[in-house]
């Protein structure tokens, strides 16, 4: 990159993470082990809510590394981040503090499927967390390896750690595990393996044993990164230039900048003699050699993979995006590879404007434990053990996305145990955490789970732009939003209420002025007057349109992501509402518990299959068993009957 580019801001280290090697705190409120992005999410609402915190970590100076990928968002996983931030989490605005490209995804079509993305510098993405996390109040960063998860009397006592060949005991309330992808893990490129959870750390080798002696059932799953190459071997010029938005749109709901200088990326695509080199040496990739057993992505897989699943297609495309302003590596997005270097350099070289190409890295792919998270409660606490709570990769999920929304999620509820109060729980109808939370805990996982706008039953409810209104009240209450958070977010939901309230009742008369400006949007005159609401629910009218029919400016001061909100709210209302009454009837159905004693053998109406099925997963709602695959409104239809004629027999 140029010296033009290089970045302006630079985010000093604190030193509250440098390594305490001498623990004089023996005991925390709740301990978070992983210094990811779970980890950094869940340690931090710990801290805000109160609790004496400590974050243990191999390595401090790691803290919020981007492992793979130099981006945050993507579809689906842009409306986690907003949730993350609507609900206080920190993801959201370093993102617009350290990004250097942003974009947003599926702009031809529906608000529903709309998400944000951005490129990252993944240096200075990590130097701001390390940045927040060491100055934030009751938070202390221990360098460390976790041994042991210790219990008594079925719940969390201690943690047993080692540090420079010492061992020490950390008393504790509650345990969040976010151990990432370093759980017994193996790296592999080609025939070459060696222990560690990525590039230059080491694997933590103790703790999935710990946590199988404590109940969990653990499995084995992969994930994978590709090469990285130098910049200045590149020859660009036989890319398609890919430039971000302008002006570009922030993740967060509060008061971020953006200030880094913005770049593009490029694309390109795979081809034939890129998909030949790779299948010629396939034998020799760990993928199919047999000598990795775990599960890889179905939704990002490598590209040895899609050249052999996907035969028919001759191309891939590729995206060659810069990890950092100051940095000349460059990460080709769509070649995940664990083939040996030799034929990674092989297939490289045929992809256009790579010939001469020069490599900083090898891709290679991680193998990792994790648990089953249908161990989990809806709050991620373990079944087993009182105040041992997962999130993050350890959980079977992908994505640094999916990571800190569940970080987040599960410090919250680290929290409030630690503290005697009730989980906070959420549902799949009110977010896409709840989805994800609801996916996990219900179906498992058996391949790495990544999020999807498609998972969400509600998505048009459940927008990138409304995730404050629908979750800050709940950030507001457990002490994650601050004053003058709060104070913006009812300042946004006042104007949307008022605007909504003046649509609505305020009429437009037909004027050859106004038909003059409906037939340059390709809309009918109006041939009666009509309330502002009305036309602004003609597909052709956007709010602006609208505003310059009126004969005064609009009296409310409408900034752009608030504009964006009204319009989407009062364009499709009819649809909203048929949502609202479809989250009603769900919310009634989770308030229909299911009795602990009932016997689904006995329940008329449901074939054999699913009282197996009912027996052996115990949903604890009508709720949660409508979430389970194959269960009918006949057969929820047929547990509430039997329910309520139990009720009424013993009455």
């Amino acid at each position: 990159m140029s010296e033009s580019k290089k970045s302006s801001i630079e985010f000093s280290q604190n030193s509250a993470l440098e390594s305490e090697r001498l623990f004089h705190v023996k005991q925390y409120d709740v301990i978070i082990i992983g210094g990811g992005h779970a980890g950094i999410e869940a340690s931090l609402s710990c801290a805000r809510m109160g609790l004496q915190t400590a974050l243990l970590t191999l390595d401090p100076s790691k803290i919020g590394e981007m492992s793979c990928n130099p981006s945050i968002g993507g579809v689906g996983k842009g409306q986690l981040v907003k949730e993350l931030d609507a609900l206080g989490g920190e993801m959201g605005r370093t993102a617009d503090a350290t990004g250097i490209q942003f974009k947003r995804l599926n702009t031809r079509k529906g608000s529903a499927v709309q998400s944000s993305r951005c490129q990252s510098d993944k240096k200075q993405y990590a130097l701001k967390m390390q940045s927040v996390v060491g100055g934030q109040e009751r938070l202390s960063v221990l360098s460390c390896e976790v041994k042991e998860i210790r219990t008594k009397a079925g719940a969390v006592e201690s943690v047993v750690i080692e540090s420079g060949g010492v061992r020490e005991t950390l008393e504790t309330r509650a345990v969040v595990v976010t151990a990432g992808t370093f759980m017994r893990s193996l790296m592999h490129c080609g025939e070459v393996k060696g222990e560690g959870g990525r590039f230059g750390e080491k694997s933590s080798v103790g703790l999935s044993d710990s946590l199988r002696d404590l109940g969990f059932a653990v499995q084995r799953l992969k994930t994978g990164t590709p090469p990285r190459l130098i910049a200045e071997s590149i020859d660009f010029s036989k890319m398609e230039i890919q430039e971000g938005d302008v002006p570009p749109r922030r993740f967060s709901f509060w008061d971020t900048r953006i200030e880094l200088p913005q770049v593009p990326c490029y694309l390109t695509y795979s081809n034939t003699r890129v998909h030949g080199a790779i299948r010629e040496n396939l034998s020799r990739s760990p993928l199919y050699s047999g000598q990795i057993q775990g599960i890889g992505p179905r939704y990002c897989p490598s590209i040895e993979d899609k050249v052999v699943k996907f035969p028919q297609k001759e191309r891939h495309p590729l995206f060659f995006e810069p990890e950092a302003l100051d940095s000349n590596w460059i990460y080709p997005n769509g070649i995940s590879t664990s083939l040996p270097a030799d034929v990674q350099e092989a297939f490289v070289r045929a992809i256009p404007g790579c010939a001469e190409v020069k490599f900083a890295r090898y891709g290679y792919a991680v193998e990792y434990d994790c648990i089953d998270p249908r161990g989990l409660s809806k709050s991620f606490e373990s079944l087993q053990v009182r105040g041992l709570f997962t999130a993050g990769q350890v959980n079977g999920t992908s994505g640094y996305e999916e990571a800190a929304a569940q970080g987040l999620f599960a410090g919250i509820n680290a929290a409030l145990f630690a503290k005697g109060e009730a989980p906070f729980l959420l549902s799949r109808a009110e977010s896409y955490l709840g989805v994800l939370i609801d996916d996990l805990t219900h179906h498992g996982v058996t391949e790495p789970y990544r999020m999807f706008t498609s998972r969400a039953e509600f998505r048009l409810s459940l927008r990138e732009d409304n995730a404050d209104l629908r979750l800050s009240p709940y950030a507001r209450a457990l002490g994650l939003l601050s004053d003058a958070d709060f104070e913006r977010f009812q300042a946004r939901q006042e104007r949307i209420d008022r605007s909504k309230q003046i649509l609505a009742k305020k009429i437009l008369k037909p004027t050859p002025q106004i038909d003059a400006i409906l037939a340059s949007l390709g809309s009918n005159p109006l041939s009666q007057p009509q309330f502002l609401a009305q036309v602004l629910k003609r597909p052709e009218v956007g709010l602006s349109d609208l505003f310059s029919m009126l004969p005064d400016p609009f009296p409310v001061e409408l900034d752009a992501d608030t504009a964006e909100t009204l319009e989407i709210e009062v364009k499709y209302e009819g649809y909203i509402e048929l949502q609202r009454e479809q989250i009603e009837r769900l919310r009634k159905l989770v308030g229909t518990r299911i009795p602990e004693t009932l016997d689904f053998r006995k329940v008329a109406g449901l074939s054999f299959e699913l009282r197996d099925k009912l027996t052996k997963l115990r949903p604890g709602s009508l709720a949660d068993a409508s979430a389970i695959p194959g269960v009918t409104p006949a057969a929820l239809t047929a547990v509430l009957f039997h329910i309520r004629q139990k009720e009424g027999a013993s009455a």
